[in-house]
């Protein structure tokens, strides 16, 4: 009995079978060789013939053979614009038919609220969807797939992606993705089994993912990913590597979603093992004879723990030396040999210097704005030199210093060919480096201050300083322009310009008209004397101006007796800073040092003027940051005058001490005004740690600050009896706009009189 085939089960054969088939029995069709006369092309809509031409390996006037016939089908295949292709031959003419695939016209998105519509639409291009490109059934469910794994990376677990295809004119497609999103997918427990020598609380704050909390909305480390969960489990390997476990051991990690798709349990299976004692550190390998400077290197005590934060220390100390002769590829491996049954340990370093290497070139990559100059002119390896891993580090530690770049990082590539040769390469991400910044006080009764600037700290990207300060007050204004030239000259004395009118009136004597005005210029210098400090000398001139005598308080009127209500000064400048922070913004360890003297022989007023400060932070624990401030300053007149009133020192408030209105320090005079005095004290110390909730992230905390100072007037000694006192909490944050501060003072130690003013707050912005 015959067999027919039920023809309802036959489907559309895929063109890439066609091909295989078309290509399989060709020798059995096989057509006679001739000269092509002519190519023509069929089917053509939208695309350019050009595209079909340069993908034929023929032209008019070659041999035609079916060899070549299959290679053209493949090239045309392989172009990914059509969907069918088929080759005819019409007596000495190839007619290639194209059946061509639709284009995507328009990529559109509902429902997205999570996601930026450009975040998705650069995903789906390389993913080969975009407008412009070809139409693929498979590629949309790549697609769909993308943009599903899009939110699975924030905990998305229940979004759901629907596509909608509309042809449209001119064999185009418009491409539709409708997205419900769901809610978030949250962490709502999570567990750490097999833990005996450490509670489980200790091993989870150490963790950044969490559950939910009351800040979490912000940190967002109640959602679950992948790469978040190995960091914490490497974390807690570090812990217990620290404290002797040199066998611990994650077993399992499982983590589960609920039927809803909302919460998620992690469950972490870890073994301990136990504790070892490091009984001696052998050195095995090639030490270039310096076998005691390495030895100096050696972090580990025989006697004490095992702790993994000492070998990775000691490996790296070893690598850096060994960079520092020039050996840019050593390889450092410690290992241990262990006894179980006396739980002792011995380590072992084996070093293997490699071959010696110079830099051939120092390549600048990710410099969008700033010059390659800027950033060279901070390097100390140079090219052609021989490798210095302590001057690479210094220089990658300078550029950073900028403060144009977020992230500075040194790549080490060998040169093919040339195993005595590495080019270091600068890889580079640039920040804003302009801001906008304001600053707000607030005081019981109608005190309000306001401040601002406008900054840029890398003009045109030349590395040079523009400022624009403006400051108002009850008790002062400020207009200040200044310029700053870092590489003055090619050795790095760098040259600053001020510009500036200051006027102010003392505090209590806003009802009069009295004000004070101060034009003036100066122009300073800096020498850099190590890769740390720089001296700073300068010179200048100003005026000082008194416009009317109605309700001048007495102070001033001795002023005005003693050098006229128009008077002049050409004061002088000497200074000298060492710069030691990790980082100015968000420092966590280092230190800060300053001394400027200026003083003033020449001209109506003479004086002297001393300004010293000391700041260091101290990284108590990797949550928590001490940092203290002193800061002390002294004036004298000179040839018998007195000291000028408007170079008073003020105190109080932001920047001295916090819960005291700002300026309000310092002697009162006769008529109720406050005009601060020549010497000044000020103490303060921070505590930073997180805010509850947020884990380990640095640019939200809280900090606790004590502050002590006090401002005193001319011949009066500078009593500690006299100090006055704060206490309070705040908080910092590095927002996404620029940095945020909030404190809230209360007095400790305070006089009759003082003005008490607790909320005061500074913020900005940057562009």
């Amino acid at each position: 009995m015959p067999f027919f085939p039920n023809l309802s089960l036959l489907r559309p054969v895929p063109a890439c079978v066609a091909l295989m088939v078309a290509t399989a029995v060709a020798p059995a069709m096989a057509a006679e060789a001739f000269t092509i006369n002519d190519i023509r092309i069929e089917g053509l809509q939208r695309g350019d013939p050009g595209s079909v031409f340069g993908a034929l390996p023929f032209r008019v006037g070659d041999t035609y053979n079916d060899d070549k016939g299959a290679a053209a089908l493949r090239a045309l295949f392989a172009t990914g614009l059509f969907k069918d292709v088929r080759i005819d031959v019409d007596g000495k003419v190839v007619v290639v038919v194209v059946d061509e695939r639709a284009l995507v016209a328009t990529v559109s998105f509902t429902g997205l609220k999570e996601f930026e519509k450009d975040t998705l639409l650069k995903a789906l291009k390389d993913n080969g969807i975009g407008e412009g490109l070809p139409y693929d059934r498979a590629v949309l469910d790549r697609a769909e797939q993308e943009i599903k794994r899009q939110y699975l990376s924030k905990s998305f677990y229940g979004a759901e992606v629907v596509t909608t295809i509309t042809p449209i004119e001119r064999n185009r497609v418009n491409v539709a993705f409708n997205v419900v999103e769901g809610d978030v997918a949250k962490i709502r427990e999570v567990r750490i089994l097999g833990a005996k020598a450490f509670s489980e609380s200790t091993l989870l704050d150490l963790m950044d993912l969490t559950t939910g909390g009351w800040l979490t909305w912000y940190t967002k480390s109640d959602r679950y990913a992948r790469a978040k969960l190995n960091a914490d489990l490497e974390k807690i390997r570090s812990y217990y590597l620290n404290r002797g476990y040199l066998e611990f051991d994650v077993k399992s990690t499982q983590v589960t979603i609920s039927p809803d798709k909302q919460d998620i349990s992690i469950s972490v299976q870890i073994e301990e093992g136990q504790p070892y004692t490091v009984t001696a550190v052998r050195l095995e390998g090639e030490m270039l004879g310096r076998e005691a400077d390495f030895r100096e290197r050696v972090v580990m005590k025989p006697g004490t723990g095992y702790r993994g934060d000492e070998v990775t220390a000691t490996a790296k100390a070893f690598t850096d030396l060994f960079g520092v002769y020039g050996y840019a590829f050593a390889h450092v491996e410690p290992r241990t040999e262990i006894d179980r049954k006396t739980g002792q340990v011995v380590v072992v370093v084996q070093s293997n210097p490699g071959q010696r290497v110079y830099v051939r070139r120092v390549n600048v990559a990710g410099n969008t704005v700033t010059r390659d100059e800027v950033i060279r002119r901070e390097m100390r390896q140079f090219e052609s030199a021989w490798y210095d891993g302590a001057k690479i580090k210094l220089s990658r530690d300078r550029v950073e210093r900028l403060g144009y770049f977020t992230d500075v990082n040194v790549d080490t590539n060998e040169v093919p060919g040339a195993p005595d040769q590495v080019d270091l390469v600068l890889n580079l991400t640039e920040k804003p480096t302009g801001s906008l910044t304001a600053a707000m006080g607030f005081s019981s009764a109608d005190k309000i201050s306001l401040s601002g600037s406008i900054k840029k700290e890398n003009v045109f990207g030349t590395g040079n300083y523009l400022g624009i300060e403006v400051n108002t007050s009850r008790v002062s204004r400020n207009l200040v322009v200044s310029t700053v030239d870092p590489y003055f000259t090619d050795d790095g004395i760098s040259r600053s310009f001020d510009l500036y009118y200051r006027t102010s009136r003392p505090l209590n004597s806003i009802g009069s008209a009295f004000q004070l005005a101060t034009p003036g210029v100066a122009v300073r210098f800096g020498v850099p004397f190590t890769e740390y400090d720089t001296v700073f000398f300068g010179a200048g001139a100003e005026q000082t101006i008194i416009g009317t005598t109605v309700g001048v308080p007495n102070s001033y009127v001795t002023y005005a007796n003693s050098y006229g209500k128009h008077s002049n000064a050409y004061p002088f400048t000497i200074g000298w800073a060492r710069e030691e922070r990790d980082n100015p913004l968000v420092p966590t360890r280092g230190k800060y040092q300053r001394v400027n003297l200026d003083f003033s022989v020449l001209g109506d007023v003479q004086y002297s003027r001393l300004n010293a400060q000391y700041n260091q932070y101290f990284s108590l624990t990797n949550k928590f940051t001490l940092g203290v401030n002193a800061e002390v300053g002294l004036g004298y007149g000179v040839k018998g005058k007195p000291f000028p009133v408007f170079k008073n020192f003020y105190g109080g408030g932001l920047g001295s001490v916090r819960g005291f209105e700002q300026g309000s320090f310092g002697s009162v005079d006769i008529t109720g005004a406050y005009d601060g005095g020549p010497k000044r004290l000020n103490l303060n110390s921070e505590l930073y740690f997180p805010v509850p909730g947020s884990g380990n992230d640095k640019s939200l905390r809280i900090f606790a600050f004590a502050d002590a100072g006090n401002v005193w007037r001319a011949g009066q000694p500078m009593d500690p009896a006299d100090l006055r006192a704060s206490y309070g909490m705040g908080l910092s944050w590095v927002s996404p706009v620029g940095p945020f501060k909030l404190s809230y003072g209360l007095p400790l130690r305070s006089f009759a009189g003082d003005k008490i003013q607790r909320f005061q707050f500074q913020m900005g912005t940057a562009f």
